[in-house]
């Protein structure tokens, strides 16, 4: 009995791993090697047989040679089973008129191919009941949509939702998600200079936190049935089965077209109220130059709402939000006296995937620097009130307002059980 190879107990743990892990690599190089040399080699896989005209068949005529002369795989077929076989009938392209056929016919010779019916109905006009305003439109005529071919109306809008709006869309929300989360990495929470000092100003008051609650809970009910109806097929429909997602997507569909009206009466409503505080201002340039005070390495004075925060209210949630609500409103038929033909609804649909998608990707930035970005700015919304050491540090020019009595402290008239800071008394 032959002894087993061991190993000296000297030898080092990193040096016997390597030997072991060395002849793996070995074996598989020559293994790929060997593979390489299959592959390009005029039997390998990438070779090719050259055909003559003779060989050449059309589809039905291959299949019919296919059945005919089909035998187990690696087996010689010779002379004497070939003609014991049956002889295939002749293929239906070889018929004389075979362009000129009938749905009856064609549907003996292929069964299934039903182009003489398609060229009757392109040639001829026909009439329709349907009380539709396309009713008597079958096909689409041609155009092209951004990330499309130039071709029928539905092929492009096809076309343009799977292979710009997915692909793009998708990657917008990644690498917004993977920013965030490499920000945070690296910078980590922005947190407070100086100790709270335990008095307190009103940042919202109870019918502006109302309002913002309502927009935000009705905008993630919209996002998260938009982002399964999306991109739920690539990442659900594998985990949940065909069916289970197909009842999943169907009820998600379904709360998006409820909740889309509810969510425009917020946003139109949010709008009207903050929009005075979100009027741009010359102190604006200051804080976007120093980027919010990541360049400059101090906080740059701010009124109630900064720069970034106006460019979120401007672009994202009137912007953005009311192209989301007009388009939502025409694929919901809401919009009275609108032509909802198929071409309209289909940019209505770009629109809406454009500006939603982006309008997503914004509001990752806000709900994280309203959340874990910013020490006690979700105490603003939650509770309504801020610290006055966070307005000091964050809002200095809102709290030079309300300090020097511009601004009351609290502005809703309901009592405060929190100590509040207090404008300074005038000499």
């Amino acid at each position: 009995m032959s002894r087993p190879f061991l190993v000296p107990a000297s030898t080092p743990y990193r040096a016997r791993s390597w030997h072991a892990s060395s002849g793996v690599v070995l074996f598989a190089a020559l293994f790929a090697a060997l593979w390489i040399v299959l592959l390009l080699s005029p039997t390998g896989a990438w070779a090719q047989t050259a055909v003559t005209p003779a060989t050449i068949l059309t589809a039905p005529s291959a299949a019919r040679a296919g059945a005919v002369q089909g035998a187990p795989t690696g087996a010689q077929v010779t002379a004497s089973q070939l003609a014991s076989q049956p002889a295939a009938p002749p293929g239906a392209d070889t018929l004389a008129g075979y362009a000129q056929q009938n749905n009856g016919q064609r549907e003996q010779a292929q069964p299934g191919n039903n182009a003489p019916m398609w060229r009757a109905l392109k040639q001829e006009s026909g009439f329709s009941s349907l009380p539709a305003p396309e009713a008597g439109v079958l096909i689409q005529p041609q155009t092209r949509y951004p990330g499309s071919d130039f071709t029928t109306a539905g092929e492009a809008w096809r076309q343009a939702r799977n292979l710009l709006l997915i692909p793009v869309g998708g990657w917008l929300l990644i690498l917004a998600l993977v920013g965030i989360v490499v920000f945070y990495a690296v910078k980590g929470q922005i947190r407070l200079h100086q100790r709270p000092t335990g008095r307190k100003i009103e940042r919202f008051t109870p019918f502006e936190r109302f309002m913002h609650w309502g927009l935000a809970y009705s905008f993630i009910a919209l996002a998260v049935s938009g982002v399964v109806m999306m991109f739920g097929k690539f990442f659900l429909l594998p985990v949940l089965g065909l069916g289970l997602f197909g009842w999943f997507s169907y009820a998600l569909k379904t709360l998006h077209n409820f909740v889309g009206p509810l969510f425009g009466v917020f946003l139109v409503i949010v709008l009207l109220t903050f929009m005075r505080d979100n009027l741009p201002s010359r102190r604006d340039l200051a804080w976007l130059v120093q980027g919010g005070g990541m360049f400059g390495g101090a906080e740059v004075p701010a009124a109630r709402f900064n720069a970034g925060e106006k460019i979120w209210f401007w672009l994202g949630v009137l912007a953005l939000g009311l192209i989301a609500v007009g388009s939502g409103l025409v694929l919901d038929r809401l919009v009275p006296a609108f032509p909802y033909t198929r071409g309209a609804m289909q940019v209505a649909e770009i629109i809406h995937a454009s500006a939603t998608v982006v309008l997503l990707a914004m509001a990752f930035g806000h709900i994280y620097i309203g959340t874990i970005g910013t020490e006690g700015a979700i105490d603003g919304m939650r509770t309504g009130y801020v610290d006055e050491a966070w307005a000091m540090q964050h809002h200095a020019l809102w709290l030079d307002d309300i300090k020097s009595g511009k601004i009351p402290a609290q502005r809703s008239g309901v009592e405060s059980r929190v100590p509040l800071a207090v404008a300074k008394p005038k000499v």
